[in-house]
């Protein structure tokens, strides 16, 4: 398990880098996952980015399963293909929303296309 923080907010990740309490999650936390991902520094996490991660939490909240990708944005109304724009690698885009690893089913999914 690893420690990530920024400014006074703390989480615990584990080895692969996903949110290991779901309760942790914070938009300071997205910034410290952002940064670790190599996706911002200094968290420029835009607000179309965060608009992003917070329908994915809330998805997952909801429906207990991960969002179709093309189904995100046209939830947040953004361009068709905002996840791949903002966050080229989907995979980083679930750590940065401190969402549990994905199924094979997804990374299969993720692999073949979109």
């Amino acid at each position: 398990m690893t420690t990530i923080t920024h400014e006074d907010h703390v989480a615990q990740v584990d080895d692969e880098g996903y949110l290991e309490h779901w309760e942790d999650w914070s938009d300071e936390v997205a910034c410290a996952l952002a940064e670790r991902e190599g996706v911002s520094k200094d968290c420029p996490l835009t607000s179309e980015r965060m608009e992003i991660l917070r329908f994915m939490r809330t998805y997952y909240q909801q429906f207990n399963s991960f969002p179709i990708l093309g189904a995100i944005c046209k939830n947040v109304h953004q361009d068709r293909d905002c996840t791949y724009e903002h966050f080229p690698d989907p995979i980083a885009a679930w750590r940065i929303a401190g969402l549990p690893k994905p199924t094979t089913e997804v990374f299969a999914y993720i692999a073949h296309g979109r």
